[in-house]
């Protein structure tokens, strides 16, 4: 069992002292199933990037922009987003902790 809470100030703390203002870890790796918690500190961006077949984003701490083609998103804590399967990328508004929840091939 992973205690979300703990694991979001564990990883935000590990961000703030990241020179690239990240942390992340691989919670859980079943089969196709994947699910990580991932720690920006606010103006961090992930580039934009490929989509697996399905993915859901839940903001645990802070704000982001989830970014795709001509568009964008901006989510707050205990937000839950389907991740668009296109590319994508993703920017911390303030510092924020999110869980990714991917299921790929």
């Amino acid at each position: 069992m992973h205690d979300l809470a703990a694991l979001a100030d564990e990883h935000l703390a590990n961000a703030r002292d990241d020179a690239h203002g990240r942390s992340a870890q691989l919670l859980v790796h079943d089969g196709v199933l994947r699910q990580s918690v991932i720690a920006m500190t606010s103006g961090t961006v992930l580039d934009e990037h490929n989509a697996p077949p399905a993915a859901s984003l839940q903001v645990l701490r802070g704000r982001v922009k989830l970014t795709a083609a001509d568009r964008s998103e901006e989510l707050s804590a205990g937000e839950l987003q389907m991740i668009p399967k296109e590319r994508h990328g993703l920017a911390a508004l303030e510092d924020a902790v999110v869980l990714l929840t991917a299921v790929n091939d």
